[in-house]
C-alpha cells in the first residue's frame, strides 16, 4: 500500500514539475529580447523553438534510460512542451530569425524586438 502511494506520488510530482518547468527568464537588451531557459539533461537535438505571434513554444524530449535498474525516485521530467506568452508580438507576415545558442543545459534566444513607431501627438 505504502509503496503504491509513494509510486502515485512520484508521478504526481513529476507531471507537476512538466507542467512548471522549464525555469525561464526575459530580459530586453537594447534591440532584442533575450530569453533565458534551462533544459538542463536534454539534447541540442531533442529540443525544439517555435515563435508564433506573442507564444514561443518550447518542447524537448528525452529518452529514458531503464537499463539502470530499479527507479526508486524519478522527478526529472522526460518532456516538456510549454508555451510561454512574450511580452512582444509578431505579426504573422513576418519572419522572425532570431538566435538560439545552447551551453550548459540553458538555451539562450535572441530575438529582435519589432520596431515601433512613434505616433505624433498634434
Amino acid at each position: 500500500m505504502a509503496r503504491g502511494l509513494a509510486k502515485e506520488l512520484d508521478n504526481r510530482s513529476r507531471e507537476f514539475y512538466e507542467f512548471v518547468m522549464p525555469a525561464i527568464d526575459m530580459v530586453e537588451d537594447g534591440n532584442d529580447l533575450v530569453v533565458a531557459i534551462d533544459l538542463p539533461g536534454f539534447a541540442k537535438k531533442d529540443i525544439n523553438l517555435r515563435i508564433n505571434g506573442n507564444i514561443l513554444s518550447i518542447s524537448a524530449k528525452r529518452e529514458q534510460d531503464e537499463a539502470l535498474g530499479t527507479v526508486h525516485y524519478r522527478h526529472r521530467p522526460a518532456k516538456i512542451d510549454k508555451k510561454v506568452l512574450l511580452p512582444i508580438s509578431v505579426k504573422e507576415e513576418d519572419k522572425i530569425v532570431g538566435k538560439a545558442t545552447y551551453d550548459n543545459g540553458v538555451v539562450t534566444l535572441k530575438i529582435p524586438i519589432p520596431k515601433s513607431t512613434n505616433i505624433p501627438i498634434t
